[in-house]
């Protein structure tokens, strides 16, 4: 797989590319890190937080968890040795005012945490790494622009 800079598209062709893309972000990742990831549904957010978070767990030498996309309860927490990873769906939020409820970015230095559906976020906060995920045309194969990390 190519070396990804802050705004590399890399094309994602199969679930394979997915995952080797999740493996590489994971090496990087530290407390405090936040991630966007865009994209319509389908079209592989959970896939690839499934597979970074599973990364994670694996280097860390802990059973692998399923991890399935908390957009009923919006927020689903896993705890891997010394890290807290955060998995937020915003999908189901109607307004700004219910990010701020949830608490997005307190405790921030302690964690990392990934937000899919962040377009209803207000403020962005800073070091943030965005992942905007698309189809290519003929929704065979997808894409995705890194912004704000270099792998």
């Amino acid at each position: 797989m190519p070396i990804a800079t802050s705004s590399d598209r890399l094309i994602l062709s199969s679930e394979k590319k997915t995952e080797e893309l999740a493996i590489k972000l994971q090496k990087k990742l530290k407390t405090g890190d936040i991630i966007f990831l865009y994209g319509e549904m389908g079209v592989g957010k959970t896939t690839f937080i499934r597979y970074l978070i599973n990364e994670f767990q694996k280097k860390n030498k802990i059973t692998l968890t399923e991890v399935t996309s908390p957009t009923f309860n919006i927020m689903n927490e896993y705890y891997i040795n010394h890290i807290k990873v955060n998995h937020y769906d915003l999908f189901r939020l109607k307004s700004s005012q219910e990010t701020k409820n949830l608490g997005l970015f307190e405790n921030r230095l302690s964690s990392i945490n990934l937000v899919e559906w962040p377009q209803i976020i207000d403020k962005k906060p800073k070091n943030l790494i965005e992942l905007i995920f698309e189809y290519d045309d003929d929704h065979q194969k997808r894409k995705v622009q890194i912004k704000g990390i270099n792998l």
